[in-house]
């Protein structure tokens, strides 16, 4: 069983190796917002108020937002919660309001305070909310070396009060919110500034606020995502398809859902699971009774598009070898590592050498291998280590593949030695 890590220094506990807490008592729940429930802004001149009010108080602002993740298509927000010392707290609702530009305005000077940064920035920036300054509380915890990242958990183990999570996963698109969504909502807020304070003094006592803050600079500073070449390659269960066939199946059956699904505005897998996708590929229905023998394809909403389901799957058929898919995902990077031993058994080695390395770094300062270095430049060092022997060249690498410059200092004199001792060998 792993260490519990310590959470004042992020080191593993001796006196909690296990993290039982034997006979401590439940921390308390919060179940009210200590100001009382803001109600909803839901329009322009409340807005304006918000937006005075907020750009009149002071210190972080605390964000958070809701999707509704696994219900609608696409990840737009459907609740925006802020908390401002001198403000309070409120409840956007971005439907009815969904240009929060003048909001960006007013608090564009603070450092905007999330819990899993990467989730949330996308849709606030759809609604005009972008920081200059940054604090991700999952972030820090990572760093810190905590092994559950969660808010709660976090909450539970930092501040000593317990978030009920209960409403994490509902479907935020429904109007009008239930009150104690709301509740649930405004408690996300209420106790992020302090969570984000104390990560603050810990990351200090650590020796690691320094590069907190080259990750949340760098996490701002990021671009937005480009769109994946061929996303149906990420379907669930795809390596049980072994031929371009039944690859193209997988293809024509994901576009064909991802074009119902935005229709009308549902996730893919309500209208029809990747499961079923993967199934149809292997088993190459040719009527509706072959299709709806496959369980999910009879259930009511899949069941209304079989025509479309069989005119995917006979499209395949017809097609041409030359346009079906190839078995490899297009890319720039290396081949899979399941694949090096066979392929290039020196890069196997390589990157069995640089992966030690890295564990043996990670241990020392207590955090996850992948916050210590992105798992892809460590892999394309591996399968192709720099021309320029020793650690300039491998610092060089690693910055050509965005590692931060604390990365660069923590790594590159262990990795470059790890690449000459096995090129000695």
């Amino acid at each position: 069983m792993a260490n519990v890590l310590n959470s004042k220094t992020g080191t593993p506990d001796p006196e909690n190796p296990d993290g039982h807490h034997g006979h401590e008592p439940e921390a308390p729940l919060l179940r009210e917002p200590r100001d009382g429930l803001p109600p909803v802004v839901a329009d322009t001149a409340h807005l304006a108020r918000v937006v005075d009010s907020f750009g009149s108080g002071s210190g972080p602002v605390a964000v958070d937002a809701e999707r509704a993740s696994g219900y609608r298509y696409g990840q737009r927000a459907y609740l925006v919660q802020l908390r401002r010392a001198g403000a309070g707290s409120a409840l956007i609702d971005p439907i009815a309001c969904p240009d929060l530009s003048a909001l960006d305005s007013a608090v564009a000077d603070a450092e905007l305070v999330l819990h899993a940064a990467h989730q949330d920035l996308p849709c606030l920036a759809e609604v005009g909310l972008r920081p200059r300054r940054l604090f991700d509380t999952e972030l820090a915890g990572r760093l810190l070396g905590y092994q559950r990242v969660g808010l709660g958990s976090m909450v539970e183990r930092v501040l000593g009060v317990r978030l009920a999570k209960e409403h994490s996963a509902v479907d935020w698109s429904v109007r009008p919110l239930p009150q104690d969504w709301l509740t649930y909502a405004a408690l996300d807020v209420e106790i992020l500034v302090d969570l984000r304070d104390a990560l603050e003094a810990e990351l200090a006592e650590a020796g690691k606020l320094d590069w907190a803050r080259e990750e949340f600079a760098w996490v701002v500073a990021a671009p937005p995502k480009e769109p994946r070449p061929d996303p149906w390659r990420r379907t669930s269960g795809i390596h049980r398809v072994r031929n371009q066939r039944g690859l193209g199946v997988v293809r024509e059956l994901w576009g064909e859902r991802d074009r119902i699904a935005r229709e009308r505005d549902i996730s893919p897998g309500r209208v029809l699971p990747d499961a079923a996708i993967i199934e149809a590929a292997t088993a190459m229905p040719a009527t509706a009774a072959e299709l709806t023998a496959i369980k999910p394809f009879s259930v009511r909403l899949a069941r209304r598009y079989v025509p479309n389901w069989l005119k995917a799957i006979n499209r395949v058929r017809g097609m041409p070898p030359a346009e079906l898919p190839q078995p490899g995902a297009p890319g720039d990077g290396p081949p899979p590592t399941n694949r090096w031993a066979d392929r290039d058994p020196a890069a196997a080695r390589r990157l069995e050498a640089v992966r030690a390395a890295l564990a043996t770094i990670a241990e020392r300062v207590s955090m996850p291998t992948e916050n210590l270095l992105q798992p892809d430049a460590v892999r394309r060092l591996a399968w192709s280590p720099p021309a320029r022997p020793g650690v300039d060249g491998v610092a060089e690498h690693l910055r050509e593949h965005h590692a931060r410059p604390w990365q660069v200092e923590q790594t590159a004199g262990p990795l470059a030695e790890a690449l000459a001792r096995v090129s000695g060998e």
